[in-house]
């Protein structure tokens, strides 16, 4: 059975508008990122952890994996339905934040990574402000690069409406 976008809503008890919704929705994709990309990059700078020689592709891996954990924990957990088995609620859960984690990651990662080459001379690091200044910037960025990935996600109704 297909539902559109306003029986969603029904469902949901929702009587916010789509874009509200979709924002709710992108709020808790990037609250997932944030949390990985939170305890990733101290991970990464107290190991001192390289790939190909560089601090922030160790950053990108490691962040992007621990983002990828907590979001679908978080899609899981706090998504599912309870009517389907837990394989689907998982298979669910990781078609739901795929997408929405992969654009939040290239709106972050690439702030971050001016950031790392660009702006500054030397890369600040988690032991500075100015390294969590320039990581809450690439969050909003996230944020915005990923909305328009939740908005599709949850106009075909692969993710819920918030």
């Amino acid at each position: 059975m297909h539902h559109s976008h306003e029986d969603h809503h029904e469902h949901h008890h929702s009587k916010k508008p789509f874009w509200q919704s979709v924002f709710v929705s992108t709020t808790h994709c990037s609250s997932g990122c944030s949390v990985g990309d939170l305890i990733g990059a101290p991970i990464v700078f107290l190991t001192g952890w390289t790939i190909a020689g560089s601090v922030l592709f160790a950053d990108y891996v490691v962040e992007f994996i621990l983002a990828y954990i907590a979001g679908i924990a978080f899609q899981y957990y706090g998504m599912s339905m309870k009517d389907n088995s837990s394989k689907d609620e998982l298979k669910n859960a990781v078609k739901a934040d795929t997408w929405s984690l992969i654009a939040f990651e290239i709106g972050m990662f690439g702030w971050m990574a001016l950031s790392h080459y660009v702006f500054f001379t030397q890369a600040p690091k988690p032991d500075s402000a100015v390294f969590w200044f320039m990581m809450q910037i690439a969050m909003i960025i996230g944020f915005c690069t990923s909305y328009p990935a939740n908005w599709v996600l949850v106009k075909k109704g692969v993710k819920h409406a918030m």
